[in-house]
């Protein structure tokens, strides 16, 4: 485990280089997996290794799932807790949870001087709008074409789709949401801040229905909760999220991949969107007759109730201004 690990050692101090990681010798998880790896059977190196390579997946996992994953017994997992000095399995999580929040908490001012501190407020503007660019790209590149194929095909045949963004997540669950109403219908976007909310939401989720989870660093608790219960009620289970790494795609089937990075105090979505619009699109084309008919009804709806009064500005049709001149 440690061929590429170098040591040194200043008094009481020891400071571990591995991967790429500098960390300092206290009582953290990771420090207390390094003491004692030496001595471990092949089963917990085995848990050790998946731990400090996946950290951020292992973090979400129950011990079911982890002995899961890797082979072995939820019993040999939660002995492996004991192993390191933690009373028991919930206790070694909340520690994993703690170091991953910390290794994650980057103070995001100071990263957005670091990347924009000196530019002009042009030079902003390109710096900001290239990186969003960047990041489509590479979301194109990465997209996995036949994850994006079968998502589609689940919405359309889904029961009733339900759809979960958190915090900044929200406004794209928003704007899925509402464009999904218009194409099928049988629509349910989960809106709380309670967990045991979502689960009242979600209580009629079955077999034949589908949930679509949105969720970027940092994760949300909640979301993965919810498709997880998703996934124990053998739903068909869809995640929007920015890498294979991400603890989203544990209980999802469809992965949809977009790069997403926060360089200032707000996430950049635009990568997101972009997927959604895609999918959006993709959907029209697959039931077009279903959206004109759709759309019209709405038209007429608007019309019959008034929803636009007089004060409001209609669509220019340049043909008719072209006529008059």
């Amino acid at each position: 485990m440690y061929e590429n690990a170098a040591v040194s050692e200043t008094g009481a101090e020891i400071v571990q280089i591995r991967q790429g990681w500098f960390m300092d010798k206290s009582n953290d998880i990771i420090s207390r997996i390094n003491e004692k790896y030496a001595k471990m059977s092949k089963g917990h190196k085995a848990i050790a290794s998946y731990i400090t390579d996946h950290y951020d997946q292992a973090a979400f996992m129950t011990a079911a799932r982890l002995g899961k994953e890797l082979g072995i017994s939820e019993s040999t997992v939660v002995r492996f807790a004991a192993a390191i000095g933690y009373e028991g399995y919930p206790q070694m999580q909340e520690a994993l949870s703690s170091w991953v929040k910390s290794k994650l908490n980057v103070n995001p001012m100071q990263q957005m001087d670091r990347k924009y501190g000196g530019s002009s407020q042009s030079e902003v503007l390109e710096l900001v709008l290239g990186s969003d660019i960047e990041k489509i790209q590479d979301t194109i590149q990465n997209l996995d074409v036949v994850a994006f194929e079968a998502a589609v095909d689940i919405i359309l045949s889904a029961r009733t789709v339900y759809i979960l963004g958190i915090r900044s997540c929200e406004p794209l669950a928003d704007f899925l949401a509402f464009y999904l109403n218009i194409i099928r219908g049988n629509i349910v976007q989960i809106k709380t801040s309670n967990i045991s909310e979502i689960f009242e939401q979600m209580i009629r989720i079955g077999e034949k229905d589908a949930i679509i989870g949105i969720s970027f660093p940092r994760y949300s608790m909640r979301t993965l909760k919810a498709m997880e219960f998703a996934n124990e009620r053998k739903a068909s289970v869809i995640t929007i999220t920015d890498s294979i790494h991400s603890p989203m795609n544990l209980y999802s089937s469809c992965n949809l991949l977009a790069r997403s990075d926060m360089v200032s105090i707000v996430d950049s979505l635009v990568a997101p969107l972009s997927v959604i619009n895609a999918l959006v699109v993709a959907l029209c084309m697959k039931k077009p007759q279903e959206v004109k008919e759709n759309l019209e009804a709405m038209e007429n709806a608007w019309n019959n109730y008034q929803v636009y009064l007089n004060d409001e500005i209609d669509y220019l049709n340049e043909d008719s201004v072209f006529e008059t001149l």
